[in-house]
């Protein structure tokens, strides 16, 4: 299927009588790279399927205000991360625990879910990933991944290029010696 320039999806969902059209050409061309988007932070599936759910009801009812400053995908990473965010959050409040506790909750969850398909390296890369701090965690998965650029990372967490190429390869280091030990 040819990929639909993202001006002209803005245009559709813009327009009343063609949005629901646009809408489903956004949700067709974003869909499964949003939803690892989110999985990679949320871990568990049906979890991701609830906030990529989140994601893009707040994506239909906010892009009258994409300003065009970035790219349409760096703007719906942005929404993701910050609902995955607010989920994980709102999760480990719930449960109360901290921050690693529940990386290390939805890790061992990971394990057993039906899913997760990967092999043992996969799985070891996951586990060496839930010991890192949650902004280092971003960074690597976005740099690893999904192979964004450190420039569109930074628009990503809002955070400047060098701060994201330093927190990318601390995590690259951190992560390596993990995996060495384990």
């Amino acid at each position: 299927m040819s990929k639909t320039p993202d001006q002209e999806i803005i245009s559709l969902i813009l327009n009343e009588a063609t949005a629901n059209k646009g809408f489903r050409l956004l949700v067709s061309q974003y869909q499964e790279q949003l939803y690892w988007q989110v999985r990679k932070m949320v871990v568990v599936h049906d979890d991701a399927d609830d906030v990529l759910q989140n994601v893009f009801i707040k994506i239909f009812k906010g892009v009258k205000n994409f300003k065009g400053d970035s790219k349409l995908s760096t703007w719906m990473f942005r929404i993701a991360y910050n609902e995955s965010m607010t989920f994980l959050t709102k999760k480990g409040k719930t449960l109360q625990i901290s921050s690693q506790e529940l990386q290390d909750h939805l890790t061992e969850k990971l394990e057993a879910d039906v899913y997760f398909t990967s092999d043992e390296i996969e799985l070891a890369l996951k586990k060496a990933l839930a010991q890192l701090p949650d902004r280092q965690r971003e960074v690597f998965n976005y740099r690893y991944y999904d192979d964004l650029k450190f420039k569109d990372i930074a628009t990503i967490l809002d955070l400047s290029e060098g701060a994201v190429k330093s927190t990318y390869h601390i995590a690259a280091k951190k992560v390596e010696q993990f995996i060495k030990v384990n």
